[in-house]
C-alpha cells in the first residue's frame, strides 16, 4: 500500500515542478539557516570552551589589597599584603589541589641582536600544575631552584618566536632578562588568547626568589603580587574560598570591622559566565532561524489547501471506487511529508556548504554536529506533518457525491 501511495505522492509533485519548487523554498531557507546559525553558535561555544581550557580549572586567584597612605587609596595589587609564606599556610587546607605564589610584570628579552617585550612570571614549580600548563620540550625548574634563587626560564611559543630564527631550539639556550642572564631549559606549549584577549604564549616562566631578587625588586622580603589557588574539584571550590578568606584575615591579623586586605577572583565564575553568553546566543540564533521553518511550514498548508481543491473531483472519484477517508487523509499527509523532507535534504545540503564556506573564508570556527542535524531533520518533518495534517483531514471529510459534482 505504501509504494503505490509514495507513486501517487511523486507524481503530484511532478505534475507542478514549480509550484513544488516554490512550496519547497521556505522550507529549504528554513533548514539551511538553522543548520548554519548553529554551526556558528556552537563554534562560538566550542571556541569559548578553548578558551577557558587553557586558564587551567578550578582557580581562584587571590590578589594583594589596597592599601591607604596620607588619604591615597590603591587599588587591588599594589599593596603588598601577601606574602610567600601565606601561599604555604593556603596550601596546607582541606581540598586544595595546587598553590602558586606569582610576582609577574613585564620586560625586555635580549637574545643575541633580537629583543622582545614579554610578561615575566616569578612563580614556583606548582604554577604549571594549576594552569594545565605542558612543556613541549625541555623540563620544569625545580623547588631547589627556587629555593637557590638558579637564572634558568621556560618561554612561550610566541616570545620563542620573536627572539629565535625558525626552527631554531630555545632550550639551551641563554637569553638576557635587564642584562641578567637566564638559561632556557623549557619551552610552553602553546595556549592562545586568555578571556581579555591577552596572548598567554608571550610569556617566560622563571623561579620565584630570582624573578624577586634579580628582575623586580620586592618592597618587603618574601611579597608577591598574587597566589594562584587550584581547588582540587568544582564542588570544594566555595567552601575553599571561605577557608583561605579566613585563613588570611587571620595571618593578617585583620579585625572584624577591618576590610579584606586581598580580593580573591573566581576565574571558574568568569570561564562559566562567558560559557553561558555563547549558549544564550547559539539558543537565540537557532530561534531566529527556525521562523523560517516556521514560513515554510505555512507555505506547505497554503498550497496542500489549493491541491485539495483543484483535485476535488479526483478525491470523489477515488471515493467512489472504494477509498477509504483514512487512505485519503494518508494520501495528501504523505505529500506534504514528502515535500517537507524533499525541502530538508536540500537545506541540510546548502546550510553545511554555507557553513564549510564560512569557515574558508573567516577565521570563525565552525563546528557542524550530528545533533544539530538530526534536530533541524526532525524539525523540518514535524513541521511538514502538522501542517499538512489539516489539509489532509480536509481531503478526507469530503463529500463523495459533492466531490463528483465538483467543477
Amino acid at each position: 500500500m505504501l509504494k503505490p501511495m509514495l507513486g501517487e505522492a511523486w507524481h503530484a509533485m511532478g505534475s507542478n515542478r514549480m509550484r513544488t519548487a516554490l512550496t519547497m523554498l521556505g522550507m529549504v531557507i528554513g533548514v539551511g539557516s538553522v543548520v548554519l546559525m548553529m554551526a556558528i553558535g556552537q563554534g562560538a561555544q566550542f571556541a569559548v570552551a578553548q578558551t577557558i581550557s587553557t586558564m587551567g580549572s578550578n582557580l581562584y586567584v587571590v590578589v594583594s589589597g589596597s592599601t591607604q597612605a596620607g588619604g591615597v587609596r590603591t587599588g587591588s595589587g599594589f599593596g603588598p599584603t601577601l606574602r610567600v609564606a601565606d601561599a604555604e599556610a593556603i596550601a596546607e587546607l582541606d581540598d586544595v589541589a595546587s598553590v602558586a605564589p606569582v610576582h609577574q610584570g613585564t620586560q625586555q628579552l635580549v637574545y643575541g641582536g633580537k629583543n622582545w617585550s614579554a610578561t615575566t612570571v616569578g612563580t614556583t614549580p606548582a604554577y604549571l600544575d594549576a594552569r594545565s600548563w605542558a612543556l613541549t620540550d625541555g623540563y620544569n625548574f625545580s623547588d631547589s631552584d627556587v629555593r637557590s634563587a638558579t637564572r634558568v626560564a621556560l618561554i612561550g611559543k610566541t616570545a620563542a618566536e620573536n627572539l629565535f630564527d625558525p626552527g631554531e631550539n630555545p632550550v639551551g639556550k641563554i637569553i638576557r632578562i635587564r642584562q641578567t642572564p637566564f638559561t632556557v631549559i623549557g619551552t610552553l606549549a602553546p595556549k592562545g588568547q586568555n578571556l581579555d584577549g591577552r596572548d598567554q604564549d608571550d610569556t617566560i616562566i622563571i623561579p620565584l626568589t630570582t624573578a624577586q631578587r634579580k628582575v623586580f625588586g620586592v618592597p618587603f622580603a618574601g611579597s608577591v603580587r598574587t597566589i594562584m589557588v587550584q581547588a582540587a574539584s568544582a564542588e570544594a571550590m566555595p567552601a575553599v574560598e571561605k577557608s583561605v578568606t579566613a585563613l588570611l584575615r587571620q595571618r593578617h591579623r585583620l579585625r572584624e570591622d577591618q576590610d579584606d586586605d586581598f580580593y580573591i577572583r573566581n576565574l571558574a565564575a568568569a570561564a562559566d559566565s562567558a560559557a553561558e553568553t555563547t549558549r544564550v546566543m547559539s539558543l537565540l540564533l537557532g530561534a531566529i532561524a527556525s521562523v523560517s521553518l516556521l514560513v515554510g511550514g505555512i507555505g506547505i498548508m497554503n498550497i496542500m489547501l489549493v491541491s485539495v481543491t483543484e483535485r476535488t473531483r479526483e478525491i470523489g472519484i477515488r471515493m467512489a471506487i472504494g477509498a477509504r477517508q483514512k487512505d485519503i487523509l494518508a494520501q495528501f499527509l504523505l505529500e506534504a511529508i514528502m515535500i517537507s523532507v524533499t525541502g530538508c535534504l536540500i537545506g541540510l545540503v546548502l546550510g553545511i556548504g554555507g557553513a564549510l564556506l564560512v569557515n574558508a573564508l573567516s577565521d570563525m570556527v565552525i563546528v557542524i554536529s550530528g545533533a544539530s542535524v538530526l534536530v533541524a531533520f526532525a524539525v523540518a518533518a514535524g513541521v511538514g506533518v502538522f501542517f499538512g495534517f489539516y489539509p489532509a483531514r480536509k481531503a478526507a471529510a469530503l463529500d463523495p457525491i459533492e466531490a463528483l459534482r465538483y467543477q
